[in-house]
């Protein structure tokens, strides 16, 4: 028994073919919408690139970029198949493409799909990317006349500032990095030489942090060394001075940035994935009514159309079959041996 039949006349035919190329051309805007959501993500992820540890993230707007694309060249073709739907001399031409194009659109649904899933749970990945990243580039924030890393310090100050936040988890952990070069720092000078003398590897810490952790927002001008010394600032303690330095670490920042754009793009993939449904679901109702009305006597009288043939589980193991079929798959044993064996010795010459 077919499933979902419905009794398509001539006038409702043309309806459902008019119908359909409106919606494919919407389907086409659709996917043209995917791909610059994909291209935005994958903008915005390269813009971040060098405080990320890895790639893995890339693997959602690569998806939804493709997917776009391939969702105008499907709905095009969907389209030109509408306008001649209804022409007995030019529908017969697409036939042979129609199981292809099927095969197509439900795979393009299926990757919007993995791309909504991928995205959530890759949120780990995400964090512990943003996480190693981060703690090297504040490592190498100094190095502005090392090779490969000149502009570091320009990416975090800049991310510092836009994301309103401050170190990997705090800003605490400018503490235990000299961010500061060597070219700026005074080495006969009694505090210089103190501070690296007491430090095991050398290095010129403090209890200061760079410019861009400064809260626009303070009341009182930034201040940024010799933050743990209520001594060194007049009216100041600096368990109580939340305002005065971003309290946010830029990790935190960065995952609730790029999860909050996720959220946003979320419901309209999801759209857009209902609207090429509904496209699959209209193109085989229409392909199957045109077809039931060539193979009457009378093309205007009324035909059927069904999504299915057959019932769901029939269908399944229908298509099962053919993908074996296709596939040459059969069943291997001795029945399998013994018939390939008659068969060798069916082509033997006789003595």
């Amino acid at each position: 028994m077919a499933l979902l039949k419905m009794m398509f006349p001539l006038q409702r035919r043309v309806r459902l073919a008019q119908g359909l190329w409106l919606l494919s051309w919407l389907a086409v805007l659709s996917g043209a919408i995917t791909f610059c959501l994909g291209l935005y993500l994958k903008t915005e992820l390269l813009r971040r690139a060098e405080v990320m540890d890895n790639s893995e993230i890339h693997i959602v707007p690569n998806i939804l970029m493709v997917v776009g694309l391939a969702a105008i060249g499907t709905n095009w073709f969907a389209g030109r198949i509408c306008q001649d739907s209804l022409d007995p001399e030019r529908f017969p031409r697409w036939k042979n493409f129609l199981l292809a194009w099927f095969a197509l659109a439900v795979l393009l649904c299926s990757l919007l799909v993995s791309a909504m899933a991928l995205s959530y749970a890759l949120q780990g990945h995400l964090e512990e990317s943003l996480k190693v990243g981060l703690r090297n580039g504040i490592r190498f924030y100094r190095d502005t006349d090392v090779p490969g890393r000149c502009f570091q310090k320009e990416t975090i100050d800049r991310l510092q500032i836009e994301h309103r936040c401050c170190g990997n988890n705090n800003y605490r952990d400018w503490f235990e990095v000299q961010w500061i070069s060597n070219r700026y720092l005074d080495f006969t000078h009694k505090e210089v030489k103190d501070r690296i003398r007491s430090n095991v590897d050398g290095r010129y810490l403090v209890d200061g942090v760079p410019f861009s952790c400064c809260n626009p927002g303070s009341p009182r001008p930034c201040l940024q060394y010799h933050l743990l010394d209520n001594n060194a600032h007049y009216n100041y303690e600096h368990q109580s001075e939340e305002l005065n330095l971003y309290g946010r670490g830029c990790r935190q920042a960065l995952v609730s940035y790029y999860m909050e754009m996720l959220n946003t793009i979320g419901p309209g993939v999801l759209s857009i994935m209902f609207i090429q449904v509904s496209v699959i679901a209209s193109m085989r109702y229409l392909q199957t009514a045109v077809e039931g009305a060539m193979a009457l006597e009378n093309p205007e009288e009324e035909s059927e159309g069904y999504l299915l043939e057959k019932g769901l589980k029939d269908s399944l193991v229908d298509l099962r079959a053919a993908v074996l079929g296709l596939l040459k798959i059969g069943p291997v044993g001795p029945d399998a041996e013994g018939g390939a064996a008659d068969e060798e010795a069916g082509e033997k010459p006789a003595n």
